[in-house]
């Protein structure tokens, strides 16, 4: 009986891209598939300590919605280090502003607080509008549930 624990070497590990649309759909259940494809966990191979996961583009975040009074009510807030340096954006701002930041945002949160959530990180692309450009890397659809 073999009691060792299957861990993939570095050039078993192969990426694919995936593309999800976020019009119409809740911008915490697009983050969360999101977030779920790029830690790898939709693999058999998924490893907590390694990065198995694939690149993802998001597209059409500016028409994400945010359910029952989170438009008004959730806010973002960050530091400029500075005394006094408290910023503060409510979501409505941030979808018409930056949407593509919001859901960022989700997505970071979502992944691990560490070097590895970092470069996890990285292999994100988010678009407000339908146009990506990463038309070359053949991307495949993933349907938000």
């Amino acid at each position: 009986m073999n009691n060792t624990t299957y861990s993939p070497k570095k050039a078993e590990i192969e990426r694919k891209w995936y593309i999800l649309d976020a019009s119409d759909k809740s911008l915490g259940r697009v983050a969360t598939e999101a977030a779920k494809l790029l830690r790898g966990k939709h693999k058999p191979t998924y490893t907590p300590n390694m990065d198995t996961g694939d690149f993802v583009i998001i597209v059409n975040c500016k028409d994400a919605v945010f359910t029952g009074h989170k438009l008004d009510q959730k806010v973002y807030r960050h530091h400029s280090g500075y005394i006094g340096g408290m910023k503060e954006t409510t979501a409505r701002v941030m979808m018409e502003k930056a949407p593509e930041k919001a859901m960022m945002h989700a997505i970071k949160g979502m992944l691990p607080h560490n070097s590895l959530g970092r470069q996890m990180l990285k292999k994100l692309r988010v678009y407000a509008g339908s146009e990506h450009e990463n038309a070359a890397q053949k991307p495949e659809v993933w349907e938000v549930k």
